[in-house]
């Protein structure tokens, strides 16, 4: 049993690197706007470069662990994300430390997925795999909050390199325990890897979000926006026919039948964007318009962090005892209830007004994800759940790259006297995040009281749950 805990532990300790690279880089962002001469459209790649990395090679990463073996994957991933850490840290201009974000996020794809993996086959009693994915969620929740507190901490003592300096050692750690006590694994029945879906995938992901950033600055109007424009859309429509022709698909359209999965989906996306955009809002008005150091900032975002350590667990009960509804009934109306506040945000605003929104949005954050995973993958087989979890937890990344693309357009070119009013849309955006969840807590008790039938991958009908 011990040793079964002891690789729940090193996984752990892996998806905490994950979820804090989401976010502990924000924080750092105007000392690493000063170090290398970057605007705020150029902090937004540093902060969606990784992330769109990571959210278009979950899916893939874990057919490949499937495949080739989960160990070795993660391995990999260990390598690929601690050596992107250290050209980070190195990095001598924004090209470089971009590219090296993107590498970091193929690196972090191939951990989280994965590492779940092989949690759940060491796990083999149901009892000690429900506590173990427990454990996990809430690492991954405590993980992206702590990440503003954690980085201020790291810039105030060591300057911006230090946030990416820190990853070195733990991976480091991380290698040389999986090599003691992880063990080799693969899925009995491989998923095919769909090349053809994953590019298009990315290219609809980067897109999109690459028009949201560049738009502010290029024009929307301008011919490189509606070429961007038809890209996307093409793309897009390309990835809905190859994926509805394929028997393993990377994303399978037909789970979008069901509302609640659909539901869930844009819930994801929803939550996120809100987290997202909160977290750039937060250290660009409290550092340039306040003239907060980078300590004090994460200090300011403490509640936030806090609130969602505290309610993830919480969630989960919920959920469990009462199924999705009422925690995402919780998570909506605090996430509106903290963004509507700093809609009428100015230079003067009260700090402890400010942190008592980031606590009511930290709550509602907290109480959002183990509802979402359970509606988007109740009621299906298990060859199907792990595809609606992977799309799931891809929905959450890419929302957390178009919040920030959204707020950091909303602000682009903004001088520092009217900076706090350049945020009031991005508010009322994170407000109308929790509007979205509210709406999928409606549909997920609807749809659960009649739900389409699906097939699972050997054609057996899935099991309806009401």
């Amino acid at each position: 049993m011990e040793r079964r805990w002891t690789v729940l532990a090193v996984c752990c300790l892996s998806l905490f690197l994950v979820g804090l690279d989401t976010t502990i880089v924000n924080v750092g962002l105007p000392a690493i706007g000063a170090g290398l001469g970057l605007g705020t459209h150029g902090l937004e790649w540093t902060v969606d470069a990784y992330t769109l990395a990571f959210a278009g090679l979950l899916v893939s990463s874990g057919a490949l662990a499937d495949r080739f073996g989960r160990r070795r994957v993660f391995r990999l991933g260990l390598v690929v994300f601690g050596g992107a850490s250290a050209v980070c840290a190195l990095a001598p201009d924004a090209g470089v430390l971009v590219a090296a974000r993107v590498a970091q996020g193929a690196g972090a794809s191939m951990l989280s997925p994965v590492a779940l993996a092989i949690v759940v086959n060491v796990m083999t009693d149901a009892r000690e795999r429900a506590r173990a994915i427990g454990v996990w969620a809430a690492v991954f929740g405590v993980s992206m909050a702590a990440g503003p507190l954690a980085g201020g901490a790291l810039v105030a003592a060591a300057g911006w390199r230090s946030v990416f300096w820190i990853n070195v050692p733990v991976v480091a750690a991380a290698l040389v325990l999986t090599a003691l006590v992880v063990p080799e694994s693969r899925a009995e029945r491989p998923r095919r890897l769909d090349g053809l879906g994953q590019a298009l995938l990315a290219l609809v992901a980067g897109g999109a979000v690459a028009v949201l950033i560049e738009g502010p600055r290029v024009g929307w109007g301008s011919p490189a926006a509606l070429a961007g424009y038809g890209v996307v859309a093409v793309a897009a429509v390309a990835l809905g026919r190859v994926e509805t022709r394929r028997d393993e698909p990377l994303i399978d359209p037909r789970l979008f039948r069901r509302p609640s999965f659909a539901a869930a989906v844009a819930g994801a996306v929803a939550v996120f964007a809100a987290l997202g955009a909160t977290l750039l809002l937060n250290t660009l008005y409290l550092q340039h318009a306040r003239g907060l150091s980078p300590l004090a900032t994460g200090l300011v975002t403490l509640p936030m962090a806090l609130a969602a350590t505290v309610c993830a667990p919480l969630s989960g009960v919920l959920t469990g005892r009462h199924g999705p509804r009422p925690p995402l009934l919780l998570a909506g109306a605090f996430l509106t209830a903290g963004g509507l506040p700093l809609a009428r945000l100015g230079d003067d605003t009260d700090i402890r007004l400010i942190a008592l929104a980031y606590l009511l949005i930290g709550i509602g954050f907290g109480f959002a994800n183990a509802p979402i995973t359970n509606t988007a993958v109740g009621g299906l087989p298990r060859a199907r759940a792990g595809v609606a979890g992977g799309i799931t937890s891809t929905a959450r990344q890419l929302g957390a790259a178009v919040g920030v693309a959204v707020a950091g357009g909303l602000v682009t070119g903004a001088p520092t006297a009217r900076l706090a009013e350049a945020t009031r849309p991005a508010w009322l955006l994170v407000a109308g995040c929790g509007l979205v969840v509210l709406l999928v807590a409606v549909v997920s008790s609807v749809d659960g009281q009649q739900r389409p039938q699906l097939h699972d991958r050997d054609g057996d009908p899935a099991p309806v749950k009401a």
